[in-house]
C-alpha cells in the first residue's frame, strides 16, 4: 500500500463517514434509534432531518465539501492559503449552499470570525474565539500536503488554515491532532502510531493561537483512548455518546472520533456506522474518524458499493485532488 492509496483512503473516508452521519446529524440518540433503527448503511434523510429532510441516501454535507474547497485553495496557492481569500471563499460556499435550500450552513465559529473579518478586524483576531470542529473537520487535505516528520512544521500549516475561523488552543489543537494522524498515516505509520501522532501534535497546536479555557485535547484524547481500548462496541457506544460527548465543541467530538478509531480501528465501516447512530454531531464525527482510518488502512477498508455512491451521488473525484497535494507534499 502506497502513500496514494492512503492519501485516497484518508479523503475517500472522509467523505463515507461523512454521508453515513449526515441522515442523523443533529438528532438525539433516541430519535436516531425510533426514526431509523440501527445504522447500518447508507440512509435517505427523515423528512424530521433538522439540517438535511430527505436528502438522498450517499449525500455529504460541510464537512467533505469544506475539505474539498480548502484542497483546492491549497493546490492553488501552491501550499498557503490567504486568509482572505479563504473567507471569501467560504462565504460564496455558503451563499451556493442557500441556493441549493441547504441548511448545512458554515459553523457558528466560522461565522462569527468571517463577520468579523468583513468587518475590519485583522485576520489573526477574527477567530479568537473559534473552539469547535470546524478547522478539524476540514483539514484533511493539509494531513495529506504536509508530512509529519516535523510536528512544529504540520502544525503552521494546520494554523495558517484555522487561524482566520479557529485561532484558539483548542480548535488549532484539535485540527492538529486530525491533521498529524492523517499525515502520519499517509507517510504508512499504523494506526496506533497516527493516533500517538495525533496527540503529540495536539500538545503543540495547544500551544498556538488565543488561549480558550476547557479541557485541553491531547490530555483529553489520550484519557479517552486509554478509557476504550479493549471495550465491546456496545461499551464503546455508551462511552462516547454519555461521557465523552459528540456535540460541536473540539473537546467532544473530536475526541470521540479518535476514541472511536482507537476502540473500533480495525473495522473501519462498523465505527464509521456506530458512529453515525450516536447522536449529536454525528456526520462531523465519522467525518474525522473516517478520514484517520482510510489514512492509516488505505481506500480498501471501505466498502467499494459504499464509496461508489458516495462518489456517484455527490459527482466527487478524489484521485486529481489527493496527486496534487502529494506533490505539495513531496516539495
Amino acid at each position: 500500500m502506497n502513500a496514494r492509496d492512503r492519501a485516497l483512503g484518508a479523503f475517500t473516508g472522509l467523505a463515507v463517514g461523512d454521508a453515513l452521519g449526515m441522515p442523523t446529524q443533529s438528532m438525539s440518540r433516541a430519535a436516531i434509534a425510533a426514526t431509523y433503527g440501527p445504522v447500518t448503511g447508507l440512509l435517505t434523510a427523515a423528512a424530521e432531518q433538522p439540517v438535511a429532510p430527505l436528502m438522498p441516501a450517499g449525500s455529504v454535507t460541510d464537512d467533505t465539501e469544506q475539505a474539498v474547497l480548502l484542497a483546492r485553495l491549497l493546490i492553488d496557492g501552491r501550499g498557503t492559503v490567504e486568509p482572505h481569500v479563504f473567507a471569501d471563499a467560504l462565504l460564496i460556499w455558503e451563499a451556493d449552499m442557500v441556493r441549493r435550500g441547504s441548511a448545512d450552513l458554515l459553523g457558528p465559529s466560522t461565522k462569527r470570525a468571517l463577520s468579523r473579518l468583513q468587518n475590519g478586524v485583522p485576520a489573526d483576531e477574527a477567530g479568537r474565539t473559534g473552539t469547535t470542529n470546524g478547522a478539524a473537520m476540514r483539514v484533511t487535505p493539509v494531513g495529506i500536503a504536509t508530512p509529519a516528520d516535523d510536528l512544529h512544521r504540520l502544525v503552521d500549516a494546520v494554523v495558517a488554515t484555522a487561524r482566520v475561523t479557529h485561532n484558539t488552543s483548542l480548535g488549532i489543537a484539535s485540527a492538529a491532532a486530525v491533521a498529524a494522524a492523517v499525515s502520519a498515516g499517509v507517510d504508512g505509520a499504523s494506526l496506533a502510531e497516527a493516533l500517538d501522532a495525533g496527540e503529540r501534535a495536539a500538545v503543540v497546536g495547544g500551544e498556538r493561537g488565543h488561549w480558550a479555557p476547557g479541557g485541553e485535547i491531547a490530555a483529553r484524547i489520550g484519557w479517552a483512548r486509554g478509557w476504550v481500548r479493549g471495550m465491546a462496541p456496545a461499551a464503546v457506544a455508551d462511552a462516547v455518546a454519555r461521557v465523552i460527548g459528540t456535540s460541536v465543541a473540539s473537546q467532544e467530538s473530536v475526541v470521540a472520533a479518535f476514541a472511536l478509531a482507537e476502540a473500533m480501528g480495525d473495522d473501519p465501516p462498523s465505527a464509521l456506522r456506530l458512529a453515525a447512530g450516536l447522536g449529536g454531531d454525528t456526520d462531523t464525527v465519522a467525518a474525522i474518524c473516517g478520514a484517520m482510518l482510510g489514512a492509516a488502512h488505505g481506500v480498501d477498508a471501505f466498502r467499494p458499493d459504499v464509496v461508489e455512491t458516495v462518489l456517484s451521488v455527490n459527482r466527487l473525484e478524489f484521485g486529481p485532488l489527493v496527486d496534487e497535494l502529494l506533490k505539495l507534499r513531496r516539495r
